[in-house]
């Protein structure tokens, strides 16, 4: 059955939780010019909404806060986090409200969150608002990881206003409507592990596992059953991350999820040039959150959460901190496992042998000296012949050391060879796990541009129509496909993106 989003069926689960996890508050609608900038169709469809619900003249006023959508319980988190590896003992959703959840017919909760909604009581010293700029980063970065088929968050739709709001200079204000399973963060437990309130994490811990992992209820020991699965899921997604050279660029515990999903894009960055040390943050001085530094914050995340969670792993008595460290050792191998295989499907390997990992590595070793582009280079090698060498001159010639290539080239080939590889079956095979196109930072801010400047929000349609299928030719687009122009190499993303 399809909904408008004034029949849409709403609840709040979460508010059935007492006050101690969140705080009521309202969502505060623009005052000036507010307006729809783009809605995703694809995401209605997760709602159950009718197709032309973004042509109702009311949506604009359901999803910027001026009116709220039936049975509606709007409310803002409270969590904590290790910020930078320091402990914030008090954070919460400083300008994100979640107005409930519906279930849709296939059987999946979704939360419906406005993001730059206003003041909430945990705002600090901001404003409550997102910026235009940081909104459309976030709406079109979620969408290209879901086409990339990466556990994330979605965006429903952008609402712009002409309201002032003011950062490093004086921006419009947007609003974004997100869509999650749950919002629940590492954070969201950690902050009531620090106010010694036990009782709280433990209640926690039976919501989530009650309406996310309800297989685990049986488990004799749910809470460590909860903590194994988490951490696996963390190692699966960072490994996807790392495949196609992402980089979050904050990965502070209050933007880890429960569920494992890319959660919060602010300065995030897909590499360009492959380099390991990659740092996509301004404000991320020392580098903590390098790209390279992504799997070791994972598991120090990881380890947060446990802390946060030791208290209810008492099954037996003065062993929770033995049973924490154990799942944790298998942290490392989750990861490995997960990206060993993703890299293996990336070159087009059928089976695991154990030069695998020595061919991966030497590859991404040239890759770093040579300064090649990590996208192009892994489309590129999907159409990799084995039988004829000189066929290949277009995955060469990204190459400055040509030779060098040419003997990890013939590594290839004959790791090719000993598993019968065809040619032709392993390129289709390849272009399906090969994007040709990601969210590069010049193609957002190509965006934003336009946007900021011309108030012409085609281009995020545009970017829209590769983002959710990364995989296909679009050639009336294939410019995003080459390498980016030197003038991106001047952007510069902080927190405040």
């Amino acid at each position: 059955m399809k909904h408008s989003l004034d029949s849409l069926p709403l609840s709040n689960s979460f508010a059935s939780l007492s006050g101690a996890f969140y705080s009521a508050v309202t969502p505060t609608p623009f005052e000036k010019n507010a307006h729809l900038i783009h809605f995703n169709g694809a995401a209605a469809e997760l709602l159950d909404l009718h197709a032309d619900v973004q042509r109702d003249p009311g949506t604009i006023d359901l999803l910027s806060g001026k009116r709220l959508i039936p049975d509606s319980q709007p409310l803002a988190m409270l969590y904590a986090g290790h910020q930078f590896g320091h402990l914030v003992p008090q954070l919460g959703d400083g300008r994100a409200i979640l107005l409930g959840e519906t279930t849709n017919g296939k059987g999946e909760k979704w939360e419906i969150q406005l993001k730059g909604s206003g003041l909430t009581p945990y705002s600090r010293d901001g404003d409550g608002r997102a910026v235009l700029r940081s909104t459309i980063r976030e709406y079109l970065c979620s969408e290209a990881m879901h086409g990339l088929g990466i556990p994330t968050t979605r965006a429903l739709c952008m609402i712009g206003s002409d309201d002032e709001v003011y950062r490093e200079r004086v921006e419009r204000g947007a609003m974004l409507t997100r869509l999650a399973p749950t919002h629940v963060r590492f954070g969201s437990f950690e902050v009531f592990y620090y106010r010694n309130q036990f009782e709280h994490i433990k209640t926690l811990a039976d919501y989530v596992i009650t309406h996310h992992y309800p297989e685990l209820s049986a488990d004799p020991d749910p809470y460590l059953s909860l903590l194994r699965t988490v951490i696996e899921r963390t190692a699966q997604l960072i490994a996807q991350w790392q495949a196609v050279a992402f980089a979050h660029g904050v990965m502070n515990t209050d933007n880890m999820s429960i569920l494992g999903l890319t959660l919060d894009y602010g300065p995030f960055g897909f590499l360009d040039a492959y380099e390991p040390g990659f740092i996509c943050n301004h404000s991320d001085y020392r580098g903590r959150y390098a790209f390279d530094q992504q799997a070791n914050v994972g598991l120090f995340n990881l380890s947060c959460l446990a802390q946060a969670i030791l208290p209810l792993l008492h099954e037996v008595p003065g062993q929770a901190a033995e049973l924490a460290k154990h799942e944790l050792a298998q942290y490392a191998g989750h990861f490995v496992s997960h990206y060993s295989g993703l890299m293996r499907k990336k070159l087009g390997l059928a089976t695991a042998q154990s030069q695998d990992q020595g061919l991966i590595e030497d590859l991404l070793t040239l890759m770093a000296t040579d300064k090649v582009d990590y996208t192009i280079l892994f489309r590129q090698i999907s159409t990799f012949t084995m039988t004829d060498m000189e066929k290949n001159p277009a995955t060469r010639d990204l190459f400055i050391h040509r030779e060098t290539f040419d003997r990890w080239a013939q590594r290839y080939s004959q790791r090719l060879r000993q598993e019968n590889s065809i040619d032709p079956e392993r390129h289709a095979r390849m272009q399906a796990v090969n994007p040709k196109y990601v969210l590069r930072n010049y193609m957002a801010e190509i965006a934003i541009r336009k946007s900021e400047e011309e108030r012409d929000y085609t281009e995020i349609d545009r970017m829209m129509s590769i983002l959710q299928d990364p995989y296909g030719e679009h050639p009336e687009y294939e410019h995003y496909a080459g390498l980016p122009p030197t003038w991106s190499r001047q952007i510069a993303v902080s927190c405040s993106s």
